[in-house]
């Protein structure tokens, strides 16, 4: 199939553009968010490959995957030269967050839409967005594997934070100094250069490329955020066979095993972990042979093409 969409979200456009098909990614002078082509830092297969916008409204595509409101609403259809997508081309929605507000007011942008499906990336969205009757499907996450790198080397504990201090307390920046008491914590991520925490060492010159390994040589990955759809840096670590201290809140809770690290809600539990996570090589390799065990098991790369595999046949047919 010829699949358009948008680079958004480049983590995960590089799991799904390992797929079979090829993928058309939009492509504009500037490479502003309208039209980012092509990752950087990423390695991505020939199939996923560049389009202008004048080259798109004379190709067939089969199917279209929306990511933003702007591009259900108007952006795609200018690029499918006039074709609407959910008429003239099959569309699917891919929300990548969970939703963020008081729970009565949870409505989803692409709600009560019977001429797409809208696709979650954790039951817990599923869950919390209200879609109306918009149909729903879980398509969860899939890791290109990077490798059981995990040394247990340096006696302390890897986060990584976007934007930690304007995000503050909902991927947990204000818990820093409670785990920064326990063990050091190196805090890697886009924005981390001006948090002044003590026991908290911005690495904020870490390139994207560099990330796996500089991950693999901390002893723990630390995970406070409270409101996130899934980390996918958190599944990364897994597959590296890190051991994991996480907030079980939103999916956590259902994807990282006690037998993994520490799984809590409760911050001097998960304190108490790092620490002997920290004291002990033996036990965080342990740890962390069991979350790469269930990183494999949930999150391998073939269920995810094959799931997204099925969608596609079941919205284009």
């Amino acid at each position: 199939m010829r699949v358009l969409m948008w680079h958004v979200h480049g983590s995960y456009t590089t799991a799904l553009v390992q797929g079979r098909h090829e993928y058309l990614l939009p492509t504009v002078p500037d490479r502003g968010p309208d039209g980012r082509g092509r990752a950087v830092t990423w390695d991505w297969p020939p199939s996923a490959r560049e389009v202008s916008r004048e080259e798109c409204a004379d190709l067939a595509v089969d199917v279209v995957i929306c990511q933003r409101p702007e591009e259900l609403h108007g952006l795609a259809e200018q690029w499918l030269g006039g074709r609407r997508p959910g008429r003239d081309v099959p569309v699917v929605y891919l929300e990548h967050n969970a939703p963020q507000g008081r729970i009565s007011e949870l409505r989803h942008p692409a709600a009560d839409r019977r001429d797409l499906t809208l696709v979650h990336v954790t039951h817990f969205n599923d869950l919390f967005w209200d879609a109306g009757s918009t149909r729903t499907r879980v398509v969860e996450h899939g890791i290109v594997d990077p490798g059981p790198r995990y040394s247990a080397g340096l006696a302390s504990a890897a986060a990584v934070m976007n934007e930690p201090l304007r995000r503050g307390r909902v991927v947990g920046t204000d818990l820093l100094p409670r785990f920064a008491s326990v063990a050091p914590v190196d805090l890697f991520g886009m924005g981390t250069a001006d948090v002044d925490i003590p026991g908290v060492s911005p690495q904020d010159d870490v390139v994207q490329e560099d990330l796996h390994g500089a991950l693999a040589r901390r002893r723990v990955y630390l995970h406070p955020v409270r409101w996130t759809s899934l980390g996918l840096s958190l599944l990364e670590a897994m597959h590296l066979a890190m051991p994991v201290v996480a907030l079980a809140t939103t999916e956590v809770a259902d994807v990282v095993p006690v037998e993994a690290g520490a799984c809590s809600t409760d911050v001097d539990v998960l304190a108490k972990g790092l620490a002997a996570l920290i004291a002990d090589p033996d036990l965080a390799v342990a740890c962390g042979k069991r979350a790469r065990q269930v990183a494999l098991a949930r999150f391998g790369l073939q269920r995810f093409l094959t799931d997204w595999d099925r969608l596609f046949e079941e919205v284009v047919r």
